[in-house]
């Protein structure tokens, strides 16, 4: 990406991980089974017990992960009606992924590590898969987009839009 505005780099990187963590929705919605017992055996289970109605939630997540991801992009390329409400959202994606990544991180690291102690226990290939591999991807997703948004200044520049 050299040439390309920091605010391009930051939001093409955020959109690694959003399309990462969508794509892996997706595939579980048509089936896969690769890395699911990482996010918890409830996960399996519902596939498993009903996969019609599993596989039509995680299509419904998959988009808004989607979304999250093509509406920073669009509106940092090309000038979309109400700039302002669009700004908005994302900004809101980002505290909300960087908040959910962080605050999920760390109580899955506590639980790990022993200082916190779920009542009845807890799953130990779920608590891994959230503690190394989708809440810091929640994480970092967040702190990337937001990193964008903040090079991209408060309006819509005048320069070149984002490649």
């Amino acid at each position: 990406m050299p040439g390309q505005p920091t605010e391009a780099r930051f939001l093409m990187a955020a959109a690694a991980a959003g399309l990462t963590h969508a794509g892996f929705s997706l595939y579980w919605a048509l089936g896969g089974r690769w890395l699911l017992p990482t996010v918890g055996q409830w996960a399996v289970d519902s596939a498993r017990e009903a996969p019609l109605a599993a596989a039509m939630l995680l299509i419904a997540v998959a988009a808004v992960k989607c979304a999250v991801v093509i509406i920073p992009l669009t509106a940092a390329r090309r000038p979309l009606p109400r700039p302002g409400l669009w700004r908005a959202f994302a900004w809101l994606a980002a505290i909300v992924l960087t908040g959910y990544g962080a605050v999920n991180c760390v109580a899955a690291w506590l639980v790990l590590g022993g200082a916190l102690r779920p009542e009845g226990g807890f799953d130990r290939q779920a608590m891994l898969g959230h503690a190394y591999l989708w809440d810091p991807l929640f994480l970092v997703w967040g702190v990337l987009l937001g990193a964008g948004l903040l090079a991209g200044g408060t309006g819509r520049r005048t320069s070149k839009p984002v490649a």
